[in-house]
C-alpha cells in the first residue's frame, strides 16, 4: 500500500498519487507564516491561553484563503486571554523583514492599545534587533518576549524524540522538595533561555518533570529547575 502525507503534514493512505500532488504551488512566504503562526497558537494553548480549536486546526489552504499568498502582518496578530485568569491578555506581533531599529520598535510598541489588561507581548522577528531597540523592549511596561520566526517553523515539543515535559505547580514542587529534601540549587538545571523554558515562558525557580521513553532506551524521569 502506498502512503504519504500532504503539505500540511497530514497523513493519508490507499491509492497511488502523482508526485505533483506533493508540490506546494503557493508562496514560500505564506507557508512560512502558516507554520510559525500554528506553532505560536500551539504554544499559547500549552501555556494555558484560550485558543479556539478552529484556529489550531486551520490547514495551509484555509490559511491562504484567509490571509492570502502575501499575508498582512497586522492580520496575523494573535490576542488571547489566560484561561485561569481572563483579565490577563497576551499579544503576539509579527514583525517585518527589515532590521529592527529603535524607531521601528517605537512604532511597534506605540500601536499597542488597551495596555491595562495586557501582561505579556511576544514579538516574532525576521531580522536582527539592534541594541537600542532591545533596550526599549527591556524597559517596556509589560514583559516582552522575542522569537526568531525560523525557531517557530517546527514545534519542538511535537518532535517524536523529544522527551515529555510537565510543569509542576507550586504545591507539586513543594511535595517533591519535601520528599527528596533538596533545595532549588540541588536540582539539575534548566536555563531561562533553554528552548523548552522559552516555549512555556518558565521563570526562575519553576520545576519541570522530564520523562524519557523510547524503543531503544529505558524509561527515565528526572526533574530540572529553571535558573
Amino acid at each position: 500500500m502506498d502512503s504519504g502525507g500532504d503539505i500540511n503534514g497530514n497523513g493519508f493512505g490507499g491509492g497511488k498519487r502523482c508526485i505533483t500532488s506533493f508540490v506546494d504551488g503557493g508562496s514560500v512566504e505564506s507557508h512560512r507564516y502558516f507554520l510559525a503562526r500554528r506553532t505560536v497558537l500551539q504554544m499559547l494553548r500549552d501555556r494555558g491561553y484560550i485558543i479556539p480549536e478552529s484556529e489550531l486546526a486551520l490547514s495551509l489552504s484555509d490559511f491562504r484563503s484567509a490571509f492570502g499568498q502575501k499575508p498582512d502582518l497586522e492580520r496575523l496578530r494573535v490576542c488571547a486571554f489566560l484561561r485561569s485568569n481572563p483579565t490577563k491578555k497576551i499579544l503576539v506581533i509579527f514583525c517585518g523583514t527589515d532590521e529592527i531599529r529603535k524607531q521601528t520598535m517605537v512604532g511597534i510598541l506605540n500601536q499597542i492599545i488597551n495596555k491595562d489588561s495586557l501582561h505579556r507581548v511576544v514579538l516574532i522577528l525576521q531580522s536582527k534587533m539592534n541594541f537600542h531597540a532591545r533596550k526599549l523592549v527591556d524597559e517596556y511596561s509589560v514583559r516582552v518576549e522575542t522569537f526568531q520566526i525560523t525557531d517557530l517553523l517546527v514545534n519542538i515539543t511535537k518532535h517524536v524524540v523529544w522527551p515529555k515535559h510537565e510543569i509542576l505547580a507550586a504545591d507539586e514542587k513543594q511535595t517533591l522538595v519535601k520528599k527528596y529534601n533538596v533545595e532549588d540549587n540541588q536540582f539539575p538545571r534548566m536555563l531561562e533561555n533553554d528552548a523548552i523554558a522559552r516555549y512555556y515562558a518558565l521563570e526562575k525557580g519553576q520545576v519541570v518533570k522530564v520523562s524519557y521513553s523510547g524503543t531503544f532506551t529505558d524509561s527515565l524521569v528526572t526533574y530540572r529547575c529553571v535558573t
